[in-house]
């Protein structure tokens, strides 16, 4: 499908960002690392045409995964994500894999997962799959030469849908994992090559991380389907609001990852309360696939499973897309 897109003349190259769009994460000050604000504000004096990817027969509903698809082939430059959590052990790799996984089918160009945790074992190259030994490591000691796609992806490791990451260490190797200021150092680089880089980020303790998801347009939190992870995480939703973070805190969206088939009416009631603090609460159901230490493949998971992920795509993607974009006519489904 075919988009004809309005598109703004490129700004000079010191233009003034206006205030509101992502900040680098190598600063604590707003500084956008692309200056789209400043393109936003010049007279439409070209159009774009961007073409949407067909949206996968297995994913539905359909209304929304179009919409979905449609805003992934219309995304802002340097569109960023930035996956975090209040707790460790929620499924936030997980979750950044298989959410990954659907924006590599939707996204017309290559999208990008970054691990920024400094842990070396488990995590996104589990998820993921590792093809070769190629880790973020690799990336942080070769930044100077992040100028291509060529250059990232002699490091990366791709997933079964196509995404394509740059994971941590592993046991045994030797090498030190990335520091998060390191690892940003690579997420600012790649950004600039790539419609759309994911963060996999550690738990929000350190102000690093805090940067890291005022720079993302979507801040995405992971809380496991328990009443202790839901409580931390709205004691840090709160904390984020008193240190003067409420931005962050009004555009994020929350991903709910459940444990076991069944819920009780405790969280249920938490994840009430959850509703009214972040502007999009998603929840994500058990499914056995996502509980393995093994390689995510989205179009495998349980149908359940598909829908929500489509759900937290859409509420996630809606941040990165260019507003300036009308919606046209719906994206076609593959046929079985």
């Amino acid at each position: 499908m075919v988009l004809s897109i309005a598109a703004p003349a490129a700004p000079p190259a010191d233009a003034t960002p206006a205030s509101g769009d992502s900040a680098s994460l190598d600063s604590g000050t707003e500084r956008p690392a692309f200056p789209v604000a400043a393109g936003d504000a010049q007279p439409v004096n070209q159009s774009l045409v961007v073409r949407a990817r067909a949206v996968p027969g297995e994913f539905g509903p359909a209304d929304v995964a179009e919409r979905a698809w449609l805003r992934a082939a219309a995304l802002r430059p340097g569109a960023m994500i930035a996956v975090s959590s209040a707790d460790g052990g929620v499924g936030r790799s997980t979750l950044v894999a298989a959410l990954g996984d659907v924006f590599a089918l939707a996204v017309p160009g290559p999208v990008v997962a970054v691990d920024m945790h400094p842990v070396p074992w488990g995590g996104l190259g589990e998820r993921v799959g590792r093809l070769n030994a190629g880790t973020v490591w690799d990336a942080v000691r070769d930044l100077h030469t992040l100028t291509s796609h060529h250059e990232v992806e002699r490091w990366t490791q791709r997933s079964p849908s196509g995404l394509l990451a740059l994971v941590g260490e592993t046991e045994g190797q030797g090498r030190r994992p990335p520091r998060h200021d390191e690892a940003a150092a690579v997420v600012e680089a790649v950004r600039r090559l790539y419609p759309l880089t994911i963060c996999d980020v550690m738990p929000a303790l350190i102000a690093g991380v805090w940067r890291t998801l005022a720079a993302a347009y979507a801040p995405v939190l992971v809380a496991r389907a328990a009443t202790d992870s839901l409580h931390h995480t709205m004691r840090l939703l709160t904390h984020m609001r008193a240190t003067g973070n409420g931005a962050v805190v009004d555009r994020a969206v929350l991903a709910v990852v459940a444990a076991s088939p069944a819920t009780e009416r405790t969280v249920r009631a938490v994840l009430q309360q959850a509703a009214t603090a972040v502007p999009d609460v998603v929840s994500i159901p058990y499914d056995p696939q996502l509980a393995r230490p093994e390689p995510v493949n989205a179009r495998r998971l349980k149908k359940q499973t598909r829908t929500a992920l489509v759900q937290l795509a859409d509420a996630v993607i809606a941040r990165c897309a260019d507003p300036r974009v009308a919606l046209p006519i719906a994206a076609r489904k593959e046929r079985a």
